[in-house]
């Protein structure tokens, strides 16, 4: 008999909730590419370049000089022009352009390759059981996050022509979000249904979410541009800068938001190990934990190349989308741990 035989005499439910799996797997796959893509937008300096929100009409880019010139003068018109790229020219913009507009339709092809198969799930009344309200959720998150961009944007289209790091942290939050709950309710249908993470696992959990948004507002700040070298910020571990905002000092200070950064990059590595390592005593586990314990010091290592490098655009693309990589493999190991 062949596999596609053993498939076809499957119970319903149990082809049903393959498919759920591997459909919410692929849906978390491309959430990982948006977070790539909108690295590279921000890396780029391309998010600004699309003053318009339009989110029906959008979705074709120019295709005439007439459209091409009218964008292009709605973005002179724009405070970022004047501030940074004044005398951009149209080939210039069209740079930019491509960026921004590839991370907004890659929204609207997460929106369509989720709407299309949850739809067919309920009219053949096949969503698997117990999972409705959980995937309900997952579209208006998915909604929301739409939003949360274009009021992220709009705080750069402003005099000072920067985009906020609060709300850039915002945006990057609901993404991980998104990706965790894509990811946990694939391993619920896979595996069966694991209670929230506890104790160590859920403060690894955090203490990796709370890395990747330290370096979201990192990124906001274009703080990794300031101290170049590692372990020491100057001639020490503390920045000369530190403190000099008081309250305000962690969120917007660049000095001290890359202080933090790279010290709750340190917690996140011994959160992680300690976890892996306890992972790997259960054959469950015993995988992801291997591949959390090498992804760890792999991003570990590539946070530390991308400082010594400036930020280059390649490493610090790499460098997010490691963080991805390395929230699934924790939540992989989390989930199968419990089990």
């Amino acid at each position: 008999m062949t596999a596609t035989e053993v498939a076809n005499r499957a119970p319903l439910g149990a082809r049903t909730d393959s498919f759920a799996f591997w459909w919410l797997i692929a849906m978390a796959v491309l959430v990982a590419i948006m977070v790539l893509i909108g690295g590279v937008t921000r890396l780029t300096g391309s998010g600004l370049s699309m003053v318009e929100w339009r989110p029906l009409m959008g979705t074709l880019p120019p295709l005439t000089d007439a459209e091409w010139n009218r964008v292009y003068q709605l973005y002179v018109a724009s405070p970022e022009y004047d501030e940074f790229n004044y005398g951009m020219d149209l080939a210039g913009f069209k740079t930019i352009f491509f960026w921004e507009y590839v991370h907004r339709l890659w929204g609207r092809l997460l929106g369509l390759v989720f709407v299309v198969p949850f739809a067919w799930l309920i009219l053949r009344r096949r969503v698997p059981n117990g999972f409705g309200g959980r995937l309900f959720l997952l579209l208006l998150l998915g909604g929301s996050q739409g939003v949360i961009g274009w009021w992220m944007v709009k705080s750069g289209l402003t005099a000072d022509a920067t985009v906020s790091q609060y709300r850039l942290a915002v945006h990057l939050g609901m993404a991980l979000l998104i990706f965790a709950l894509l990811l946990w309710t694939a391993f619920d249908i896979r595996y069966g249904r694991a209670g929230l993470p506890r104790g160590h696992a859920a403060g690894t959990l955090a203490i990796v979410a709370v890395t990747i948004l330290a370096g979201a507002l990192v990124a906001g700040m274009d703080a990794g541009l300031l101290y170049n070298h590692y372990p020491l910020m100057g001639n020490g571990l503390i920045p000369v800068e530190y403190g000099e905002m008081g309250l305000k000092d962690a969120f917007e200070n660049p000095a001290a938001a890359q202080f933090h950064h790279r010290w709750i990059a340190v917690l996140a590595v011994l959160a992680v190990i300690t976890l892996a390592l306890r992972g790997r005593r259960q054959v469950a586990s015993r995988g992801p934990a291997t591949l959390a314990i090498l992804l760890v010091g792999a991003q570990f290592i590539l946070g530390i190349a991308v400082l010594l490098n400036g930020v280059p655009l390649s490493l610090g693309a790499m460098h997010q989308t490691g963080a991805v990589l390395l929230l699934a493999t924790v939540l992989w190991t989390t989930h199968r741990m419990a089990r």
